[in-house]
């Protein structure tokens, strides 16, 4: 077995995954969790025991590189100290408190440090679990302060499946089988797509937006809702790593102000430094009304956050001892803890740099390994989040599947990836930001060779 610290390890499989401990774990998942939830196949999943850094050892002992860090929350790699130091103190002292009726001093602490991070001079909160809970907030804030309820989103775009989010996810899969309970009143734009549409990307894409805030979104009895609130990722995650043209962002945002609508950026997972700045709406040109955060905030632990200009945020009413919006572990002590330490580390360990540094160098190597693969329409990114895209000539129409067949190939090799865009045929990489020089190379050279293998 190596010697080389988990964290800095290059991948070591001692049997074919998943093994025997990981398909018994399946086994006994299968009893007990719904079958929606996870899939279960002979090549597919294994059980995580141990992360740290870039690594994750299996119940079989199997030690893989994760180049996903974890749905993007490990950017900071897993187990980063800092974090499991604060969460240990914090525990020791207060494990939960009343968020909303007798709040725990940590809560005032992390929301402080949120509104010195935010980019108005006045900045305001409301803290929740998830990501999608944030995306919620946003949008009752956006109503709230317009009146108008109706909702500009994006083709591609993944705002997280509670139904208020739901509603403003582009995604069939997803919506379908819920339709006849979501909120209607959402009207959804293409997003730019250069690999296409080549120079008239942002034009086309633009112009169906100046419609819809001209035209409203559609309302149930055949009426039309005004647009009070535009939906976007500043890359789009889920979507596929989708990063649009420049200039369109900064387009976006002054027609939704010429519009009356606010912008709500979902930097769910494009925040706290992933794409090479604390706030990739700077790094497009977007500019919000109010920001969704999660996934590497808590650095591991369950935490996100509305974070809004006072002048928006103010549009609620002062609490009279019943909160509109609120729930139980709002403002949780750990996870407040954790997030107060990931801010800290992302300052103090130059992560934005780093960011910047390490997914150039990705995608360049990416770039490289990958020339002249037929089926590769895109190899793209902004920071640590990259994607790779498969397609089909003529047309470059998705080669559907093809990214799910290139993260099982390279599971057996010991390096976790994931598909991603509505046809599963981008690969994404969401690394964290510790890889050592072996690990990235290494890494390449592993989805490379998947990704010619799925082509």
């Amino acid at each position: 077995m190596s010697r080389t610290t988990l964290g800095q390890r290059l991948p070591e499989i001692r049997v074919p995954p998943p093994g025997p401990a990981s398909r018994a774990l399946a086994r006994r998942l299968r009893e007990v969790e719904s079958r929606n939830v996870t899939q279960i196949t002979a090549t597919w999943p294994v059980f995580w025991e141990e992360a740290r850094g870039a690594n994750v050892r299996d119940a079989d002992g199997n030690v893989y590189l994760d180049l996903t860090g974890a749905f993007g929350v490990a950017l900071l790699g897993h187990a980063h100290p800092a974090v499991v130091e604060a969460v240990r103190a914090q525990a020791e002292r207060l494990v939960h408190g009343m968020g909303d009726v007798h709040p725990p001093s940590v809560k005032v602490e992390l929301l402080e440090r949120l509104a010195a991070f935010a980019p108005w001079d006045h900045a305001q909160a409301v803290l929740s679990s998830t990501g999608s809970e944030a995306v919620e907030t946003a949008l009752k804030t956006a109503l709230v302060a317009t009146g108008r309820p109706g909702i500009l989103a994006f083709e591609g775009g993944y705002h997280g499946l509670t139904l208020g989010a739901l509603a403003a996810t582009a995604r069939g899969r997803f919506r379908d089988p819920f339709v006849s309970r979501l909120y209607r009143g959402v009207a959804f734009a293409p997003f730019p797509d250069p690999v296409r549409d080549g120079a008239e990307a942002s034009g086309r894409a633009l112009a169906r937006v100046e419609e819809i805030l001209a035209r409203g979104a559609p309302a149930p009895d055949g009426s039309v809702h005004p647009i009070g609130a535009v939906l976007v990722e500043p890359v789009q995650g889920r979507g596929g790593g989708r990063v649009a043209p420049d200039g369109f962002m900064g387009r976006l945002s002054e027609l939704a102000v010429d519009a009356g609508a606010l912008v709500i950026a979902d930097e769910v997972l494009t925040g706290v430094g992933r794409c090479a700045a604390l706030l990739a709406s700077t790094r497009v040109g977007l500019r919000p009304d109010l920001i969704c955060l999660g996934k590497a905030l808590g650095g591991g632990l369950p935490v996100s956050a509305c974070v809004g200009a006072a002048r928006v945020m103010d549009a609620w009413p002062e609490s009279d001892g019943e909160a509109l919006h609120t729930s139980t572990f709002l403002g949780h002590p750990l996870a407040c803890a954790a997030a107060l330490a990931v801010l800290d580390a992302v300052e103090a360990e130059g992560v934005v740099g780093r960011a910047r540094r390490l997914g150039d160098r990705l995608v360049t190597e990416l770039r490289r390994a990958l020339r002249g693969v037929e089926g590769i329409a895109d190899v793209r990114g902004l920071g640590l989040l990259v994607g790779i895209e498969l397609a089909r000539e003529p047309g470059l129409d998705p080669s559907t599947g093809a990214a799910a067949r290139a993260a099982r190939a390279a599971l057996a090799e010991g390096v976790l990836v994931l598909p991603s865009g509505d046809h599963g045929h981008v690969l994404e990489l969401t690394p964290p930001v510790d890889l050592t020089e072996a690990q990235l190379a290494h890494g390449v050279e592993v989805v490379a060779r998947a990704v010619r293998g799925a082509a």
